[in-house]
């Protein structure tokens, strides 16, 4: 590595921003946040007037509105399946007792309509709730039905003035009216006005500024022991686990936070949310070592005691998409893949690959879930067994998570990403998640509403939370099969769940790890992060250069010139194909301070297009976990033209302020499966607390010929790189796939 110690030539530092992030504020929506917490944790809220900014985000322009309905219309209709498939009485075994048996019983009171009294949770005493057998829910509809949007978007407006009218009885900011309307739905103002504390419902909204608002309506009548507030906090609380990527809780700890956030009878508030149906609750047997299997009997003869249990609490979106995955990932092992081809003719396919990309031909020939791990070089070989699926003629697609993958993925097959429904010799069949679930890209559907299909091959499948792996594995027609491709060392998707991971751990079907390593200095450097070191590497051609700055000031300083001047100058590539890459949003060189300090240097002008002007490179968030990058075209009556991905994008302007930024810096999160010729990775001493192993080998990765470290924070990288791996998840799939599907070893 080499450092430039290239004097400053002008000033660009801007004004320091050290506000807290805000949930629901557009950069959380498009990427989580980068500083994922392994509790449910405050996320860092904004002062009640602030919250009003992320109003704006619970829409977004019509094309891509009518896309996330769709999907989001599937979803519905799913669980609503899933739900009435589980309305039966729950099994259970007659030695039931302590929290596990007052929770069962709450689950069966929630089923039968009644109402348990309030009861205390102790510790789980051994008890074990067999898992149900697998049921596949139905396919969904045909894409070109669902594709359709179902009636106007949004709330009506005299219900949206409704809910103006309670927010300012009760001193919430009245901006937050058009989405509380939309979350609440019809009748959302007597609702609100009857249960004041569901205000905590809406992105952004703190359980502090929620109990104020239901003070100023309720009057006396509003305390902290307040069954409703109970109910609220506990699913605000689930609501913040799977931001920061747990599918469900234990219950001690989710007692314990309620606690902390002055619940007076934790253990009752969460039997309030389940019997109201807000929330599920789980128990998974937990393996000890030597233990007994239930009725097993030991060497003199007697029955074993149940297994001890963990008592999960989680959301119903995520809890039966979660095993609706399962129950998908099940059917393709399950089940023999279609015989498209002879043995012959797949054997032939693997003989001409090399290496591993022969292995994974063969795991793909035989089976139905196939895993594939490597770096950056490695997706040579999904290439090439998707050029051999086509030469046996199969019907194989390739999805990424989002258009930065997918438009990767498609120049290393030699073709621009496919049009819909397009098929021609040079179109390539790489498609988005989203535009392949919705009918917007790849083949569409078939009469039974399954993808029409034979091999759908998955890059940058890290990325892939519970709910978009669901509706892919229920979307599979029968006899399909499936590839999961990705870096397993990456940050994991911003979504709740770890699916890819999971998957790799549960050891359920074939796993092909990559033999081919990425080149050069840069993939020696990446790949000495993934196994934990910071390694000096030996950069000739200034692959690798480290820039020590002092302050968050020189950083933002020393991040322009890179960009605008040494890079191009020194290395040859141009400020148009260089990324900036920073741990948050703000700070004082977080992603705000950098994309003003940038738009500066290179595209000045006065922002008039609510900020922005012709050329402005931008980042559009249509819906939470979406990134878009583009650039700003023009703007007109109808709202903000951009360029994203090759295709116009048009914001209306009311929505421009909550699902548009510039784009010249990224977190980390939103730079996911994307590549750049030159990556500048923004490293200022109020970044230590956000670095980790994945992180650091995230960012750096992002470079394909050269990278910039501006380089603040001292020991912390080294440290951070061997020391703190990726914060644990809690998630259920391994333990939900274990008795539908044998292990591999």
């Amino acid at each position: 590595m080499s450092t430039e110690p290239e004097p400053a030539t002008e000033d660009t530092t801007h004004a320091v921003d050290t506000g807290p992030e805000t949930p629901g504020t557009a950069e959380t929506a498009g990427a989580a946040s980068d500083e994922r917490s392994g509790e449910p944790t405050e996320g860092g809220g904004e002062a009640a007037a602030q919250v009003a900014e992320g109003g704006a985000e619970a829409a977004a322009q019509v094309s891509e509105v009518e896309a996330e309905l769709a999907a989001q219309r599937i979803e519905r209709e799913r669980i609503e399946r899933r739900k009435a498939e589980k309305q039966g009485p729950i099994d259970a075994g007659g030695k039931l007792s302590g929290s596990a048996a007052d929770l069962l019983a709450a689950v069966r009171a929630v089923e039968s309509g009644e109402r348990p009294a309030a009861t205390v949770f102790g510790a789980p005493e051994p008890a074990r709730r067999p898992a149900p057998e697998p049921v596949r829910p139905p396919r969904p509809v045909p894409a070109e039905h669902s594709a359709a949007p179902a009636g106007p978007v949004g709330p009506a407006p005299e219900a949206v003035q409704g809910v103006r009218r309670v927010l300012a009885e009760g001193g919430a900011p009245e901006g937050l009216a058009p989405q509380t309307a939309a979350l609440l739905g019809e009748g959302a103002q007597d609702a609100l006005r009857a249960d004041p504390w569901l205000l905590l419902r809406v992105a952004g909204v703190r359980p502090e500024q929620a109990d104020g608002f239901a003070r100023a309506l309720l009057g006396a009548e509003c305390g902290p022991d307040d069954e409703r507030r109970g109910r609220a906090v506990t699913v605000w609380l689930l609501e913040q686990a799977a931001l920061a990527g747990h599918t469900a809780l234990e219950l001690p700890r989710l007692t314990a936070t309620l606690a902390q956030r002055g619940v007076p009878d934790p253990d009752a508030a969460v039997q309030s949310t389940l019997a109201e149906g807000e929330a599920l609750a789980f128990q998974d047997a937990l393996e000890e070592t030597g233990a007994r299997r239930e009725g097993e009997p030991d060497a003199e003869g007697e029955e074993g005691e149940e297994r001890p249990v963990r008592v999960l609490i989680g959301l119903e979106r995520y809890a039966l998409a979660e095993e609706s995955l399962a129950d998908g990932l099940a059917r393709l092992v399950n089940s023999a893949p279609k015989q498209d081809g002879s043995a012959a003719d797949w054997e032939q396919a693997a003989a001409s690959a090399q290496g591993s990309a022969a292995e994974l031909i063969r795991a793909v020939a035989g089976h139905g879930l196939v895993l594939h791990t490597g770096g950056e070089a490695s997706l040579a070989e999904p290439a090439a067994l998707l050029r051999a699926a086509h030469a046996l003629g199969l019907r194989a697609w390739a999805a990424a998570p989002g258009p930065l993958g997918r438009d990767r993925f498609a120049a290393l097959l030699g073709a621009a990403p496919a049009e819909p429904s397009s098929s021609g010799p040079k179109a390539s069949p790489a498609v988005t998640v989203t535009g392949l679930l919705t009918g917007a890209e790849g083949p569409g559907r078939d009469a039974d509403g399954a993808l029409d299909l034979d091999l759908l091959v998955v890059v940058d499948a890290p990325q892939l939370d519970v709910e978009a792996g669901a509706l892919l594995a229920e979307s599979l027609p029968d006899g399909a099969r499936l590839v999961l491709a990705g870096d397993p060392a990456v940050l994991w998707s911003v979504g709740p769940g770890r699916v890819f991971a999971d998957l790799l751990a549960a050891r359920v079907c074939p796993q092909i790890a990559s033999r081919r390593p990425d080149p050069g200095p840069l993939g020696e450097l990446v790949s000495g992060i993934g196994i934990g070191e910071l390694s000096q590497v030996e950069a000739p051609g200034k692959e690798v250069v480290i820039v020590p700055v002092r302050d968050a000031g020189e950083a933002v300083h020393r991040t322009v010139q890179l960009v605008a001047d040494s890079v191009p100058r020194a290395i040859g590539v141009p400020a148009e194909e260089t990324q900036v890459i920073t741990p948050g949003h703000g700070g004082a060189a977080g992603t705000r301070v950098l994309n003003a300090a940038l738009k500066e240097r290179l595209n000045p002008g006065p922002g008039r297009f609510g900020g922005f002007d012709t050329g402005d490179r931008v980042v559009h968030t249509p819906a939470s976990g979406r990134v878009l990058p583009g650039r700003v075209v023009t703007a007109d009556a109808e709202g903000l033209h951009l360029s994203c991905a090759g295709e116009t994008v048009i914001v209306p302007r009311d929505q421009v302020e909550g699902s548009v930024r510039h784009g010249w810096a990224l977190t980390a999160h939103q730079a996911l499966g994307g590549r750049w010729p030159a990556a500048v990775v923004v490293l200022p001493g109020d970044a230590v607390q956000a670095l980790s192993r994945p992180w650091i080998y995230t960012a750096f990765g992002r470079a394909a010929r050269h990278l910039s470290v501006v380089h603040g924070v001292e020991q912390a990288l080294p440290r951070a790189v061997a020391e703190i791996p990726a914060k644990p998840r809690t998630t259920r799939l391994p333990r939900l796939l274990a008795p539908q599907i044998p292990t591999t070893d």
